[in-house]
């Protein structure tokens, strides 16, 4: 193995649009850097920002914000969101925009999957803030759905990788979560 040094190899992440509300317009950023803070309920996602970023504000004003998930043919219009200002311009003007029970935390309906969360926390560490947000309702087009759970392969969600700064699309399925390794668990017990 080869050291490469203090590098963050969890990429690729799935590209999300973040919304709020600023000074009472509809705003979307592009957003990688999400994280799940834990499974159980209620359940809390966490975004991290540059301080520099218009849309901040608009989250510590309404203390809301969304999480939408873009698929692959929105790879233009997600790219167009994260390298354009709010200040400057209106990106919400891409996009069919809805609203939740939260009133101010815009989402948008060409998204397959949209999350609503009221804020929680914010953390600051140097020039970045963490918000904690606890998701009030996701909304997910039907045709994305499978028996009411969110299908990945329908969803076809835009994913962001930093070492090659490219997008990229999800592979196929290679196997079950807490099943494939019940062979393992199998075998090692024999011995």
């Amino acid at each position: 193995m080869k050291s490469l040094g203090p590098v963050n190899a969890l990429y690729p992440m799935p590209t999300t649009l973040v919304g709020a509300n600023v000074n009472k317009k509809a705003n979307f950023l592009a957003v990688a850097h999400v994280g799940i803070m834990n499974h159980g309920t209620p359940q809390y996602l966490s975004i991290g920002l540059s301080k520099s970023h218009y849309t901040n504000a608009g989250i510590h004003e309404n203390k809301t914000f969304s999480i939408c998930l873009p698929s692959e043919d929105l790879m233009v219009k997600t790219d167009y969101c994260g390298i354009m200002t709010g200040k400057n311009t209106d990106k919400a003007s891409l996009f069919n925009i809805f609203y939740g029970e939260t009133k101010t935390a815009p989402m948008i309906r060409e998204c397959p999957v949209c999350m609503e969360l009221t804020l929680k926390d914010v953390l600051t560490y140097g020039q970045h803030e963490i918000f904690i947000g606890e998701i009030k309702n996701t909304f997910a087009h039907e045709t994305v759905l499978n028996s009411d759970k969110i299908d990945l392969g329908k969803v076809r969600p835009l994913i962001f990788d930093m070492a090659s700064l490219r997008y990229w699309s999800l592979g196929k399925p290679v196997g079950k979560c807490w099943s494939e390794g019940k062979t393992l668990k199998t075998e090692r017990r024999a011995e």
